[in-house]
């Protein structure tokens, strides 16, 4: 199975072809907020590279939030507009699973798993972030201390571009912070391909009122442009 996967959940985007869970050509940029520029061309590239290897695209797996609001409408509206182009259905893939695929792709990580604990964390803004709780189920966190992520007493890693700022209250010695751990259109590759053998996956009729998973409602801040306030 062939699968054009979609990632813009933060600051990084990224586009990637994956075969049979693996990935074969991604497009990345790990910093900046040009998502609606570079997301087409790499979308672009990919699908010429697929033409070039002669591979015809199954699905298109998307990264599906929680993360920034602009970047996830930006990845779910081209990844429902490649699946009304190429007839292909849509695979919604939590970011947050996404970014423990990285983190696991750490040697220090794998050789460790499955002893310790995963602590994924999305920045939320101020000192909340997008974390799993207890069963892996995604919320949003007041970050406190320890405590109010998960009540653990084994080795914990926590990583991702809401954990850096969390180093200033966590102070058990058995929490570790992993630096540079994104999530990556790579990454959704293999998750997609176990939700598809699953069955999970959106058809033509669902795409169309499918939307991104925000996890908190939108609040639009009042705007400083002249002109434009209300």
């Amino acid at each position: 199975m062939t699968i054009l996967c979609v990632e813009t959940s933060t600051s990084v985007c990224s586009a990637a072809l994956c075969k049979e869970g693996k990935p074969i050509k991604q497009c990345i940029h790990y910093e900046g907020s040009n998502h609606a520029q570079l997301l087409p061309l790499y979308v672009e590239e990919l699908l010429a590279f697929a033409r070039e290897q002669k591979l015809a695209i199954d699905a298109v797996a998307l990264s599906e939030g929680p993360g920034s609001y602009t970047g996830l409408r930006i990845g779910t509206s081209t990844a429902k507009g490649l699946c009304y182009g190429l007839n292909v259905p849509l695979i919604p893939v939590p970011t947050l699973d996404v970014l423990c695929e990285a983190a696991r792709e750490q040697s220090e990580i794998r050789e460790k798993l499955p002893a310790i604990r995963l602590v994924p964390m999305i920045d939320a803004r101020r000192m909340e972030v997008y974390t799993t709780d207890e069963n892996g189920k995604a919320r949003a966190v007041v970050v406190e201390n320890e405590e109010s992520i998960i009540a653990e007493s084994s080795e914990v890693y926590y990583f991702g571009d809401g954990a850096e700022k969390c180093q200033a209250v966590f102070n058990r010695s058995n929490w570790h912070y992993l630096p540079n751990i994104v999530p990556e259109a790579q990454y959704v590759g293999s998750l997609a391909e176990k939700l598809m053998s699953d069955g999970q996956s959106l058809k033509a009729n669902e795409i169309a009122y499918y939307e991104p998973y925000y996890l908190k409602e939108f609040v639009a801040a009042q705007s400083h442009v002249k002109g434009l306030k209300s």
